[in-house]
């Protein structure tokens, strides 16, 4: 039997609804407008992209959105300075930098800088560390979007063998840890997973993949995860965003992980738009956080 395909573009739209009568809300007890500002350097075809998706999820939900173009040569000073500036503005709450960014400037050193409350993207080591010690500020937006769709999917983790492919500091490091946590603010069923975290140097890394229950595959590499690395019945979330030539897809072979996993997330329609959401979601937690 093929599997349920857990569709994130319609659970982002759901998500979107309840977060739009958030902010309504929030702005009618606070007469301010969660305010994100989006800082692009450069004129990357996919970034681009991103950010407009931002921007109008932004409008969706009533949250103010602002964008900082800067041109590709921007120093990594000039950077810095706009953040600063963007740091002490209060009406901005939330500040997102585009990756990736020119080789000028350095990615860490232009993260860091950003405030710990303005940090949607959580960031910055003060979040992460938050986040490792179990209580999070923020969660980080994709991890955090993984964690959604198998929550209103009606997955539990609680006691399954989680495989996370890819050890990234964005995505695989975190999800890990949200997948281990003693606590989640979806509830018990939401944690307490076993977790194996794999990465390049993992030995026999599909009998590995073949044990989870839960499989998070976050590694980049085009339809790296076979069907033959799944094991039949398990969830499977890819994060993966891959372009070929034959178009989008995921670090899973799709067509073949659909028959054998008990539920997949499509590429695209699954986490991407999710992702997105999360970032709403962490405006209006970090408005609330610097007007509370």
């Amino acid at each position: 039997m093929p599997a349920t395909i857990l569709d994130g573009k319609t659970l982002a739209a759901q998500i979107e609804s309840e977060l739009a009568e958030q902010v309504a809300e929030f702005i009618q007890n606070n007469a301010h407008e969660p305010t994100l500002a989006a800082v692009l350097v450069g004129d990357d075809p996919a970034s681009s992209i991103y950010v407009k998706n931002k921007r109008s999820a932004c409008e969706r939900v009533g949250i103010e959105s602002r964008l900082h173009r800067l041109n590709v040569s921007t120093t990594e000073e000039e950077l810095l300075e706009l953040i600063a500036d963007l740091n002490n503005d209060d009406d901005v709450h939330g500040i997102l930098v585009q990756l990736p960014l020119p080789t000028q400037i350095r990615e860490q050193k232009v993260l860091d800088a950003v405030h710990p409350l303005k940090d949607v993207d959580c960031f910055h080591p003060e979040n992460v560390g938050l986040l490792v010690q179990g209580r999070p500020r923020y969660l980080p937006c994709t991890p955090h979007s993984c964690m959604q769709i198998l929550h209103r999917s009606g997955i539990s983790v609680s006691g399954k063998h989680a495989v996370v492919v890819g050890r990234s500091e964005i995505v695989g490091k975190p999800v890990a840890t949200l997948l281990a946590a003693k606590e989640s603010h979806l509830g018990p069923a939401a944690c307490n997973a076993t977790v194996t975290l794999c990465h390049s140097r993992t030995k026999d890394l599909a009998a590995i993949c073949r044990q989870a229950d839960i499989l998070v595959a976050a590694i980049g590499r085009p339809k790296f995860v076979t069907g033959e690395m799944i094991k039949p019945g398990a969830a499977v979330i890819d994060v993966g965003i891959n372009r070929t030539e034959s178009g989008v897809v995921g670090d899973v072979d799709f067509a073949a992980a659909k028959e054998i996993a008990g539920a997949i997330t499509p590429v695209p329609r699954g986490v991407g738009p999710m992702t997105i959401v999360m970032l709403m979601h962490n405006t209006l937690a970090a408005a609330r956080a610097q007007l509370a």
